[in-house]
């Protein structure tokens, strides 16, 4: 199977939907005309398939290896990364302060997604450089971001972050990485970290890690956690590297998937540090980083379901098996193939529909960033800033669930092919796994949308989110096909807002009942903004239908759009009803009982 990249979608995304020119105000996007950007997307694509996709078995079957302290990556992938370097693929949307191109992010998202698709565990590697970078220029010192950021924003150099220890995960108030000051302005930082993807390569001449601890003498539980810059090589004031630090590789995880990933354990003894930030804020800048792996998360979950479904589609337009139920479609043959069962159907429907809304809503998120960073209208700002808020837990979660369980459905297409390692479908369902669990398991998501986004700034943002919803449904002078669009976001939206209306009335009252309904709710949540952008999407490509277009892909996005309303958003009551059951019964049974 050959990975090919959707470039057509985004296109159609980028031109007809986003209509990314009309945000000529935005400099990132201004020097970013959308004819330039597809041309950045197709060398994407091509760097993508060409170079990055036949690699990703070999992660698969290779993975990496440990020789004292020194990690081999799987054969061709230091040659692929050397590629992604002198293509300036990293520097895509980094700031040119830095050495960067400055595209717009939007346009990075679009990288990630055909990168991560075309192999994820390769990806992760310039994904968490990409992170660490963003939370050192948020929080680091000029004199930190000058030596470090330049080469990391070209991949000369990698980054990682280093938060969980072997005692503690989510509830890092509990770490015991600890950091002395020195007399030169410097920390000894002595601990353990494990789960540090990319923690050690072969790739890049330095890593730098982004480490939490705790300094001697700090407050209990989160509100004493600093962030500290740690380097593999201490770099001298020119950047050229110095001396080795005292932080190794003492370990790989060996891991159900993402096996061409370097997963460490890391250990600092009394390595060299230079604080980022105050002292005892290193939670705050370290999720500007989290924030940005949960975005790129998002992505992962996407991504794997996009090839998954390229792997199943091939399959069972190849696969003979039975006759269709209407009368024989492969009269000749022995056999139709599995495509036109209407259950094999099902499943790649499924997808698909999963597949275009959640891009269209990643991307839709994505260019929210960009206004939120650059536009000049303080409002606009302040509104898509809100809704990058709000929106990450249910991108990561909503996307990675469903980023699963489209793989699996890719699986269960192959049969009992997709149960043996001759096809890919296996190493798409080891692979999305992860996603549901890193970067905050996708409970904790949800907790972080009912217990803190929901309530920020007194509601503004999901207040914000309604509105623009109650907008689009009240616009006059559509085209009456877009009725089933309009009238299916609108319910969506009535169960949502009932939603959010039961969990402020209840949750306050009791705190379990907020737990309890937080994932049904995410997923409401999450179904109702695939409507909005579905109906986004529906109303592009209707206006080409009616302008007499006869390209198939618009009359196919409408099919696929009206599926999703069909098959698909009905699972809002379901969530909505599940919800409202409150957390009595769920939490009745006494512990002994599990």
């Amino acid at each position: 199977m050959a990975y090919r990249p959707p470039l057509r979608d985004y296109g159609f995304l980028f031109r007809e939907v986003l209509k990314l020119d009309d945000y000529a105000m935005v400099p990132s996007i201004a020097d970013a005309p959308v004819d330039l950007v597809e041309q950045v997307i197709e060398a994407a694509g091509e760097f993508a398939a060409g170079v990055l996709a036949p690699l990703n078995g070999v992660g698969d079957k290779n993975g990496c290896k440990l020789d004292g302290d020194k990690v081999t990556t799987p054969p061709g992938f230091k040659e692929a990364y050397k590629q992604l370097v002198e293509g300036g693929w990293p520097a895509l949307s980094v700031d040119p302060q830095w050495g960067g191109q400055g595209l717009p992010y939007v346009v990075s998202v679009a990288f990630m997604e055909m990168s991560s698709s075309a192999n994820m565990a390769f990806s992760m590697y310039p994904g968490l450089t990409r992170g660490a970078l963003a939370a050192l220029e948020f929080g680091g010192s000029d004199e930190l971001k000058n030596l470090y950021l330049p080469k990391m924003a070209t991949g000369e150099w990698a980054g990682t972050m280093n938060l969980t220890e072997p005692h503690c995960g989510t509830d890092l108030g509990m770490l015991r990485t600890k950091a002395v000051p020195q007399p030169d302005g410097t920390y000894k930082i002595s601990g353990q970290k494990i789960w540090i993807s990319g923690g050690e390569q072969d790739f890049t001449d330095n890593i730098l890690h982004l480490v939490l601890a705790r300094i001697e003498g700090a407050p209990a539980g989160v509100k004493g956690i600093s962030l500290f810059a740690v380097p593999k090589f201490l770099p001298n004031p020119d950047g050229s590297l110095g001396a080795r630090n005292t932080v190794s590789c003492v370990g790989l995880e060996e891991k159900m998937g993402i096996h061409g990933n370097s997963t460490c354990v890391i250990q600092h003894e009394d390595s060299t540090g230079w604080l980022i930030g105050a002292e005892n804020s290193g939670l705050k800048i370290m999720f500007v980083m989290m924030n940005e792996a949960r975005l790129g998360v998002a992505v992962q979950g996407l991504s794997q379901a996009e090839a998954a479904n390229q792997a199943a589609a091939d399959f069972a337009r190849d696969r003979l098996q039975g006759r269709s139920l209407t009368g024989p479609k492969n009269p000749e043959g022995p056999a139709d193939p599995i495509v036109v069962h209407p259950d094999v159907r099902r499943m790649l429907m499924n997808s698909r529909a999963l597949i275009e809304g959640g891009r269209a809503f990643m991307l839709w998120t994505a260019l929210h960033a960009d206004l939120a960073h650059g536009h000049p209208d303080e409002t606009v700002r302040t509104k898509a800033g809100d809704y990058m808020g709000l929106l990450t837990p249910v991108l990561k979660a909503y996307l990675t669930d469903k980023g699963f369980a489209t793989a699996n459905d890719a699986l269960q297409v192959h049969g009992g092919s997709g149960f043996t390692e001759h096809f890919p479908a296996s190493q798409y369902v080891r692979d999305s796994r992860i996603t549901m669990i890193y970067e905050g398991t996708n409970g904790i998501q949800a907790l972080d949308l009912v217990g803190r986004k929901l309530a920020a700034n007194g509601g503004r943002a999901v207040m914000s989110f309604f509105a623009e919803i109650d907008g689009f449904v009240g616009g006059e002078g559509r085209d009456p096909a877009l009725k089933p669009f309009v009238d299916g976001l609108a319910g969506a939206k009535a169960s949502l807002q009932e939603a959010t209306l039961w969990l402020m009335q209840n949750g306050m009252a009791n705190p379990d009942n907020a737990g309890a309904a937080s994932t049904d709710y995410l997923h409401l949540f999450g179904l109702t903004s695939l409507a909005y952008v579905w109906a986004l999407q529906a109303e592009a490509a209707q206006a080409k239908v009616a302008a007499g277009d006869n390209d198939p892909f618009y009359a196919n996005k409408l099919i696929t759009g009206r599926y999703f309303l069909e098959r698909m958003l009905p699972d809002a009551a379901s969530h909505l009803a599940k919800l409202k059951a409150g957390s009595a019964l769920m939490m009745e049974l006494p512990a002994e009982a599990f």
